[in-house]
């Protein structure tokens, strides 16, 4: 059985986290074990120093951050690996897109960002769930980072977003409706990438 990988982008609020929990559990009732990955992770020494920063306890220029965001990913890059050639599927809160998108968002280059990631293992699928940034920060009205609180950031962000949904392997889907009717359409998206039972 050949591994998965299936990222959820989308800005905060947006739902990654459920849609996620609910392809798992999807995943799990048909038998396939899966595995949920959320980035940036906290709990890794780089993640650490990324929630420094995202709370102020740091000063880092746009570049850098994101070159921490991409290092975080690639603290997990030899795990991730062994479980996609071990047959499981992996579920990522936010991966490669969010660095493009918010690094684009704060005048970064693109080519760029995509280049440094070039040696992570690529998503099979990624699903965009697109909000306005109106709705994220209604969403969450207490305790936002340095980045939600930036509706401008945010609808160049989302601008990002839709640009890079718009190539294969993307799919891209209205998270304003109901979250039952996301994770309808979800669940079908990764039905047919897994193919017949």
């Amino acid at each position: 059985m050949t591994g998965l990988l299936i990222a959820f982008e989308g800005l905060d609020q947006s739902g990654k986290q459920t849609q996620a929990e609910g392809v798992k559990a999807h995943l799990v009732a048909r038998g396939r074990e899966c595995h949920l990955l959320s980035f940036p992770d906290y709990a890794t020494p780089i993640g650490s120093e990324i929630s420094k920063a995202l709370h102020g306890e740091r000063e880092y220029g746009p570049d850098v951050m994101q070159l921490m965001y991409v290092a975080n990913r690639y603290e997990k890059r030899i795990d991730m690996e062994r479980a996609l050639q071990e047959g499981l599927v992996l579920v990522c809160d936010r991966y490669l897109a969010s660095s493009i998108a918010y690094g684009e968002a704060q005048g970064l280059d693109a080519s760029w960002l995509r280049d440094m990631q070039r040696y992570l293992p690529r998503p099979d699928l990624t699903i965009l769930l697109d909000i306005a940034p109106e709705t994220a920060v209604a969403r969450k009205a207490a305790g936002r980072d340095r980045y939600e609180r930036d509706l401008a950031l945010l609808s160049r962000v989302r601008q990002s977003y839709q640009h890079q949904a718009a190539h294969d392997g993307w799919l891209h889907l209205n998270g304003e409706r109901p979250r039952d009717a996301v994770s309808a359409d979800v669940v079908s998206a990764v039905e047919k990438l897994l193919g017949p039972r």
